[in-house]
């Protein structure tokens, strides 16, 4: 592939600043690791306790890979804490809103005075942070926003001032009365966002689901996707044949949307795993790469992987019900459970549980969640339908068990059941009877093979989208390089 390489002199400088939690920081990376094959200098910008939380995961020495790819920290305006788990949402949206602006101007000003590193000359920031716009029009260079959600999400997101117009959020009534939570209300058709089908109130990113209008995150989703108008353009972790329609119907509210995915892929592509470059992790977790191992003496399509995401909490009793229904199906499972999986308690599982599956489980706290996807032995996923998972999910070919848990996951389990027909979603509430049944299914299952198939299909689709020099996202991706070097 060919590289914009640009003359030591004028080599260009870009500032990546990704929302500080896992799912964002990961595609973040990617898109660093491709400008910086391109010849871009790169400066990551990860938040005080997250860049302390990588540096405790992957090692104090692994942040000082190469001259030209530095890593930077500015505070998040939140009290100092060295507990190794992902922050309060609302309350980290709400404090880097109010504090970050200042200490990221300031270590801007503090790049560009030095010599060793050419000035800043463009940002790509997470599109939750989008306080660097200010910084970015200040210096009068380009900014392009990554959203990290799917094109579904971020269209429904970029409604939600709609909803609130229609009086369909915040919901006004008592709040000490649930109804609003009762299924008929969630089962209101929503038939005016452009080009998505038979949508419900469910299926909208969770946040709209609140009775007070001064909700942090309904207001915070607001104000981003409005300030999103101002950015030089916009890029998505997805691609074209998968989400073209929403992304075309998109195009009319933003700035140009450029579909760039699956990352992943394009990484795999155009940067040698075993470089110095490739080798530059991002997990904040320490990863287990006993996983692999185990996986490698089980046959193709028999395991059932199941993993939650950086963020999803569940109560002990879910905990427990998904472990017995995952018992009762017989089948070989690796089940990723976070040391904070269970809200306020620690994550545990049943004794008799670990007893009666240990010739035919593996559980680990974190791993590499890529490869286990990719790898043969895995036949299924059981999963919050995180995007990232997603994504990974469709490039692996494997069909999923859907339980989503909050913000677009909702959004991204609809459009897997219903428009790609590669999930089947399970209930909130989770019974024991109904994981193994719906897992049962998707493994043994007649519903479960039609999936595979089409999950097959996906998968060649995502890998054309990324294939050197033609794929749609690689040359999208050249697209984004020009708007970042101003041309």
């Amino acid at each position: 592939m060919e590289s914009h390489a640009v003359s030591p002199a004028r080599k260009q400088h870009v500032v990546c600043v990704p929302y500080p939690a896992q799912g964002h920081i990961n595609p973040m990376m990617k898109v660093a690791k491709l400008l910086h094959a391109k010849g871009f200098y790169v400066t990551f910008v990860n938040t005080i306790y997250n860049h302390k939380r990588l540096l405790r995961s992957r090692g104090s020495n692994a942040l000082d890979g190469l001259p030209s790819f530095r890593f930077e920290s500015i505070p998040d305006g939140l009290p100092e804490t060295d507990v190794d788990v992902t922050q309060d949402i609302p309350a980290l949206c709400e404090s880097t809103v109010k504090n970050s602006l200042a200490p990221f101007k300031e270590l801007l000003r503090r790049i560009n005075a030095q010599d060793e590193s050419p000035p800043v000359s463009c940002i790509v920031s997470d599109g939750c942070m989008s306080f660097t716009l200010d910084a970015a029009e200040e210096l009068g260079v380009p900014e392009v926003l990554f959203w990290t959600t799917s094109a579904c999400g971020l269209l429904a997101y970029l409604h939600y001032h709609k909803f609130i117009e229609k009086g369909l959020s915040p919901l006004k009534v008592d709040l000490a009365d649930e109804s609003y939570l009762t299924k008929e209300h969630l089962d209101t058709i929503i038939d005016w966002i452009p080009s998505m089908k038979n949508l419900r109130l469910k299926d909208i990113p969770s946040f709209i689901r609140t009775t007070n209008p001064n909700d942090i995150m309904l207001n915070f989703l607001v104000r981003e996707t409005e300030r999103a108008k101002r950015a030089s353009a916009i890029i998505l972790n997805t691609f074209d044949d998968l989400e073209l329609d929403v992304i075309q119907s998109m195009q009319s509210i933003v700035p140009p949307v450029y579909s760039i995915g699956p990352l992943h892929l394009q990484v795999k592509q155009q940067i040698s795993e075993d470089s110095e470059l490739g080798r530059m992790g991002s997990n904040l977790w320490k990863e287990e790469a006993e996983c692999m191992d185990w996986l490698n003496t089980r046959a193709p399509n028999s395991v059932v992987y199941v993993n939650f995401g950086s963020i999803t909490v569940m109560t002990a009793k879910q905990l427990v019900e998904f472990a017995w229904g995952l018992a009762a199906t017989g089948k070989e499972f690796l089940w990723v459970i976070r040391p904070d999986l269970v809200a306020g308690e620690v994550s545990m599982v049943p004794p008799e549980f670990l007893t009666e599956t240990a010739d035919r489980s593996m559980l680990a706290s974190w791993c590499p969640q890529e490869e286990v996807l990719s790898h043969p032995a895995v036949g299924g996923f059981l999963t919050h339908c995180g995007w990232n998972s997603t994504l990974e999910s469709i490039c692996g070919g494997v069909p999923m068990v859907c339980w989503p848990f909050f913000a677009e996951q909702q959004t991204n389990c609809k459009f897997c059941c219903d428009e790609w027909e590669i999930g089947v979603e399970i209930g909130g509430d989770v019974r024991r009877e109904e994981v193994e049944a719906v897992v049962r299914e998707l493994m043994d299952g007649e519903k479960g093979k039609k999936m595979r198939e089409k999950a097959e299909e996906w998968r060649s689709l995502a890998e054309k989208a990324t294939e050197c020099k033609r794929g749609s996202s690689v040359v999208n991706f050249d697209k984004v390089v020009k708007v970042l070097l101003g041309e």
